[in-house]
């Protein structure tokens, strides 16, 4: 007898991997080594709507009643500037239909393949993840490209793909295709899938093989040996409460600051113990499709994930965690501690 959600983890996988690999080489292609003008986002436009469209068509090609939260919709596609970013979506999406992955995923690509697609089918196909979430039923949330200024600057971003059941989120698989594989030898291979499945662990695998290693955090003796991962971006996260947070906690280590959920599968396997995103505007909602597969594979690998105050994500409210503050991931020994010293950097803040 399969485990619970195998068939769900089999698709999310083969989705994930394929997005993740058409990202790489609209990176390569559209951006190169050196990066692009931050007024230029057009080949992460590029890379957002071809990997939405692929994700939705292998989802609702298996599960063809789920719904998808996406992030993105065509209507801005159809307008006369985005013409020949449209024409690039639409190529980068028919070529990969030909490419070929191995094994199981390329089973799993055959009914999509089999059914030629032209440019109104991609367009209805990346429209059909405009769902709303909500407590009840199936819904896959999806971000095709998270961590935009990593893709533009040529760094670290993720296709996060996350199934939530009835407001829980049960299966995640996120494709980082900057990372090492092994963050003892950062210039070694790059490229690692992350998966975890809702009581069964927390997984790792690269882009070319489909075994799942196995990964945990890290057992700290003491808070003083952590360290935070934490946004690049300044306007993502408050960096100075962070630095205090740290002062409380004992920290001396300097913190890993990276775009997109790769934080999340940073410390997921060990390379750094708390991930920090306190919030730097009141009003400022944080949406179900940046949270949920990493909060799943962080749970899975041993940690805590909460809002500021300690309360769990509520992903059953719609699009946005609007019922809670800010995220403090940490491993279970410890969260409750960086929770009371977050409390008190920001009641010192006030102050």
């Amino acid at each position: 007898m399969s485990a619970p959600y195998a068939k769900e983890q089999s698709i999310a996988i083969a989705a994930v991997l394929k997005a993740s690999l058409v990202a790489g080489k609209v990176q390569n292609e559209l951006i190169g080594t050196g990066g692009v003008k931050k007024a230029d986002k057009s080949p992460v436009t590029v890379a957002d709507y071809t990997c939405q469209a692929l994700v939705s068509s292998l989802i609702f090609s298996h599960f063809p009643e789920d719904q998808i939260v996406g992030e993105e919709d065509s209507s801005e596609l159809n307008t006369p500037e985005n013409a020949q970013t449209k024409t690039s979506i639409m190529r980068m999406a028919n070529e990969a239909m030909t490419e070929v992955l191995t094994g199981d995923e390329e089973a799993a690509w055959a009914d999509v393949k089999s059914v030629k697609r032209g440019e109104q089918d991609w367009l209805n196909i990346i429209d059909r993840g405009n769902s709303v979430g909500g407590p009840s039923g199936r819904h896959w949330a999806l971000d095709p490209i998270d961590g935009t200024k990593g893709f533009l600057r040529g760094g670290q971003y993720a296709v996060c793909l996350g199934l939530l059941v009835d407001g829980k989120v049960v299966v995640g698989v996120m494709g980082c295709p900057n990372l090492p594989l092994d963050p003892k030898n950062p210039e070694g291979e790059k490229g690692a899938i992350f998966v975890a499945v809702k009581g069964q662990g927390a997984f790792q695998r690269s882009l070319t093989s489909p075994e799942l290693t196995p990964i945990r955090m890290s057992s700290l003796s003491s808070l003083s040996d952590a360290s935070f991962c934490e946004s690049v971006e300044a306007g993502h996260s408050d960096h100075g409460t962070n630095a205090r947070i740290a002062s409380i906690l004992g920290i001396t280590k300097s913190s890993t600051r990276m775009d997109s959920q790769a934080k999340y599968c940073s410390i997921a396997r060990g390379d750094g113990d708390i991930y920090l995103r306190l919030p730097v505007s009141e009003t400022y909602e944080e949406k179900i499709w940046d949270h949920s597969s990493g909060s799943l594979l962080v749970e899975e690998a041993g940690g805590i994930v909460s809002d500021m105050n300690g309360k769990p994500l509520d992903f059953s409210i719609g699009r946005t965690l609007k019922g809670n503050k800010g995220v403090i991931a940490a491993e279970k020994s410890i969260h409750a501690e960086v929770i009371k010293a977050v409390q008190q950097a920001l009641q010192e803040a006030k102050a």
